[in-house]
């Protein structure tokens, strides 16, 4: 049956690198998805450009690539990353000119259109208030102070981007999840309106976009922290996807941390405001269905998921 392993990459700006190497060398897999982005973060980068206009990518993503990448070609490993940011263009530059130097060759892709600063007066005009979510405050009374504004995209771009022959995909905002089921959506040929499959993908991707929480990193108590094998060497989750709709999370062989039934369920509701109607661009997922079948030697099976149709958009 045909399978798809993704491991985690980077869960945030300045996250180690460091494990991903062992999904690589002896996890089996074929995708590293690697998640840079927070709102703060985003903050931070736009700050970097008004100093540099080249500038506002995260610039964790050119030395993560150029510790990797020799070894991710020789086994045929992709990158999908949002290390883009509000950049995305002058990430790729940057990693094109770093690459060309060393004499390696792979095929770089952009995703952009998040990027909504410049359209807001449009946006009005079309009948969009833009009010604040919690106050109901007009917008402008904070559009002075705007540093940026994104939307959400979803998976289909990056689909896109893989079927033209990308080996690194560079994002700006997408849904952290996007990166992780763009390529499940691609290996496996799932369809957009398949609302349990796209919901199944959602869940691997909520589960692999926070590096090693999903090993342990952010694991219960200080009491149940210590329980963590080897804490100082985590492997990063990563998750075998099967045609049928199923999930394996495992880490690689010889790493420290923990995949179990209990790291995965922390996880798992880990920023999730509504678990019955967890919104994304591609899908919402009702959690309420999911089973994780903890299967010992940190193995965990996920199966159940259920979706509905993505909303014509959210706020």
């Amino acid at each position: 049956m045909k399978s798809v392993r993704i491991g985690a990459g980077l869960g945030f700006y300045g996250d180690s690198w460091h494990p991903v190497r062992a999904s690589i060398e002896r996890g089996g897999v074929g995708y590293i998805a690697s998640d840079h982005l927070s709102e703060l973060t985003l903050a931070i980068l736009q700050k970097d450009r008004q100093k540099d206009a080249a500038a506002g990518y995260a610039r964790d993503g050119l030395p993560m690539l150029m510790a990797l990448w020799p070894l991710a070609a020789k086994h045929g490993v992709k990158f999908i990353l949002n290390a883009g940011g509000l950049n995305p263009a002058g990430a790729r530059n940057a990693i094109a000119r770093a690459f060309r130097d060393k004499g390696w060759k792979a095929t770089l892709a952009t995703v952009t259109g998040d990027t909504l600063l410049d359209r807001l007066d449009e946006l009005r005009t079309a009948g969009e208030p833009l009010s604040h979510m919690d106050s109901g405050a007009a917008l402008d009374t904070v559009r002075g102070r705007m540093l940026f504004a994104n939307a959400y995209l979803g998976a289909q771009p990056i689909v896109r981007a893989l079927q033209q022959g990308a080996d690194i995909v560079l994002t700006g905002r997408v849904a952290d999840a996007a990166l992780s089921l763009a390529p499940i959506v691609h290996e496996l040929d799932w369809q957009w309106d398949d609302w349990d499959r796209l919901a199944l993908g959602l869940t691997v991707g909520h589960l692999l976009e926070c590096s090693d929480q999903g090993a342990g990193g952010n694991f219960g108590s200080a009491e149940a922290w210590a329980e963590i094998p080897d804490y100082a060497h985590l492997g990063y989750p990563i998750a075998e996807v099967s045609a049928d709709g199923s999930v394996l999370f495992t880490k690689a062989p010889g790493t420290g941390g923990r995949v179990s039934f209990d790291t995965l369920r922390q996880q798992l509701l880990y920023e999730v405001h509504d678990p019955h109607a967890y919104v994304s661009p591609d899908v919402v997922l009702d959690m309420g269905t999911l089973q994780l079948d903890d299967l010992g030697n940190d193995r965990v099976r996920l199966t159940g998921a259920s979706g509905a149709p993505r909303p014509g958009y959210t706020r």
